[in-house]
This record gives C-alpha cells, structure tokens and sequence, in this order.
C-alpha cells in the first residue's frame, strides 16, 4: 500500500459513556500529531440506548459530523456494513454479550479493560473470534503509549538486571457512602469494586516489567496471594492486595493494590532491579514521565545516575491503541503483537483467583460462560 494512501479504519462506537467519549475525542486527534501517516480513523456509527442518546454524543463530540449514524440499540450499529471494528466502552459485565453479538456479525473488536467477568466469558470470545478470523484485543491502551515503549527498551537492555519487586497502586475515592448503591463502582450486579475496575492498571505493569521481561521466558505466574477488604454497603472489595510472583525463571514478585476509598498512592508503579530502580510516574494507566535510577553496584542502593524522561503529544492516550487495531486489521492479524490474547487471560485467571481467596462472588447470572 503506499504511504500516500493510508488504511482508513472505520469505526462503530458502542456506549455513550464517559470511557468513550474520550477514546472518540482521541480518534479525530490528526494521525500526523503523532508521527502516524499509515493508519485513519473514521467514526460512521454511534449506538447507545436510544437514537437521542447516540446523536446527542455525536453532536458534542464528533461535531455533529452528519456522516455519522445514531443507533438506538447496538444490534442495529453491529449491522451496519460501513462499520469494520467497534468500540466496546459499556460496563465490564456488559463485555461478554456486547462482544459476542459484534463478532457475531463479522465486526473486529476493541473491548475495554477487563474484557470481561472471568476468565471463561473470555476464551469463549477468543474461540469465538478465532473461529469468524477477526480481530479481538482487550484495549489496554497503556501498553502502546510512547512512554510504555521507551521503558521497555531500558528495562530490558540489561544495565539494570533482572527484575526483583515491583510495585504499583491504582485507587481513587468513589465516596461510596454518598453514591447510590446502583452506580457502577458499587453495585455487584455491575462487576463494582476496586479489582475489576482499577486492578487492570496494576496487572499491566506486573505483565509489561516481569512477564514480558526476556528473563522470564514467558512463564506465567507462579502463585497469587490476595487479600480484600469489603464494603458492608454492597459486598463488593472496597481495598483488595494481592502478589504475583514468577519464580520459574526470574525470582521476582509484584505486590499490587487498587482501593475506591482513598486517593492513589504518590508512588504509582516502582520496578525494583539489583542494579537500579524505575519509578513510573502517576496515573499509571498513562504516565507522561519515568525515572531510571542507577546504582554504583549491584545491590548497594547508592544512586550515581538518574535521568528522567517526558513525553507529551495532542491527545490523551487513547489514539495508540487505535493505531494498533488499525495495523493489526489492516495485516490480517487475528491479534495484537504487542497486548496478545495470552496477557489478556493472565490477567483474567489472575483477577479470578484473586476473587475467590477474597470470597467475592458475582451474583448469580452475571457471569454469562463459567
């Protein structure tokens, strides 16, 4: 293809929340701010409860572009033949149905962190999509940010050796005791609570620092140990902990936290190596800088060297992981070569183990595949 000509994605949004609004916004960022020239996004469908719903998003955030259609049910946006990929921006217990009808009718997928309730809801979508030959990618957009990129390249050259702890808290105050007990963060019936919807951030930097370290091998974890603390308001974790540890090749654990009760942590992610120390900065789920501390021998915790990297462009984030849908189906790729199916499902095997040491149990129906 040449380069004058780039793959036009076009694009189904489903849902009209606050999640996709902004990865909309992020789409008619111009491909160019970012040093894109092979890849465009076009929006030609929004589907929403009702058409009033999805015209009102396309007339605030997509300037009313009259190209694109409002859909009062996603059944309708999924048959649109214009549409090749859709946006699923609903909530996580949500995923699974909304998922499943789009591959069904022969669209690509980008679904929202976690892809879904547990683990089985997931491989039956995988199969699912294996078996129509689409695209299917959890959007974990952190993992394709400029940022994400250049610490791996330092993280994995060799200076700083092995990973041996990481650590990394994501939380924010819901102010649950104010918020009805039906909103999303809450309300078991939604997958509330703080692993489900915060934990995705933690568990990405545990599988971009030690599972895809080349020391590992590609080894998945080893064992899992967590703790939850529970609101008595729903039942669901208002504070969960948990550790990951990888001992098969590396000898390195990670301990995670993600809570709807106090803020985030000052630290956000630390990768703790024997010979230096990277310092993520916050939110987690997209940092604009890191700091590579370096010491002057292994062990010693005597600083000699520390640079600090930034990184800015227009936009907010959301447009890499765009971009790399875009490529992926353009190519013929069932998957992400960056975020494969496999990361996906450790992090989903991951969240349910978590779940039953903690005893949280979703109520009954909703988890669709068990």
């Amino acid at each position: 293809m040449s380069s004058t000509q780039p793959f036009v994605l076009r694009w189904g949004i489903v849902s009209t929340g606050r999640i996709a609004m902004d990865f909309v916004k992020d789409l008619l960022v111009d491909p160019k701010t970012r040093g894109t020239e092979d890849v465009v996004h076009k929006v030609v469908g929004v589907g929403s409860r009702n058409t009033q719903k999805a015209q009102e998003f396309i007339d605030t955030y997509i300037h009313g572009d009259k190209s694109v259609k409002a859909y009062g049910t996603y059944a309708d946006l999924f048959a649109d033949k214009a549409v090749d990929a859709v946006y699923i921006g609903t909530p996580h217990t949500s995923h699974y149905e909304n998922a499943r009808d789009a591959l069904l009718a022969g669209k690509h997928v980008l679904c929202e962190k976690p892809t879904t309730s547990n683990a089985a809801e997931l491989k039956s979508l995988l199969a699912l999509a294996a078996d129509k030959k689409l695209f299917f990618m959890e959007a974990m957009w952190t993992r394709f940010q400029p940022l994400t990129k250049e610490l791996k390249k330092i993280a994995e050259e060799g200076t700083l050796g092995d990973p041996v702890l990481l650590h990394a808290d994501l939380a924010f105050d819901v102010d649950i005791a104010h918020v009805p007990k039906t909103h999303r963060m809450i309300d078991p019936s939604l997958g509330g609570g703080a692993l489900l919807d915060l934990g995705p951030y933690p568990m990405i930097w545990t599988i971009l620092a030690l599972f895809e370290h080349p020391s590992n091998k590609g080894a998945h974890p080893t064992s899992i140990s967590a703790s939850m603390v529970k609101t008595s308001l729903t039942g669901v974790d208002s504070s969960t902990s948990w550790t990951v540890n990888f001992t098969k090749t590396l000898q390195a654990q990670a301990i995670l936290s993600a809570s709807i009760t106090v803020p985030s942590a000052s630290f956000g992610a630390t990768i703790r190596y024997r010979n230096g120390n990277i310092i993520v900065g916050t939110p987690i789920f997209c940092p604009k800088q890191f700091t590579v501390q370096y010491f002057d021998k292994p062990g010693s915790g005597v600083i000699v060297r520390e640079e600090t990297r930034t990184f800015n462009y227009t936009g907010s984030g959301w447009h890499f992981e765009a971009d790399e849908v875009a490529r992926s189906v353009r190519d013929g790729k069932l998957e992400s070569d960056l975020w494969t199916h496999e990361k996906s499902i450790i992090l989903m095997e991951t969240f349910d183990e978590v779940r039953r040491q903690g005893g949280y149990v979703l109520p009954p129906g909703v988890e669709k595949v068990l």
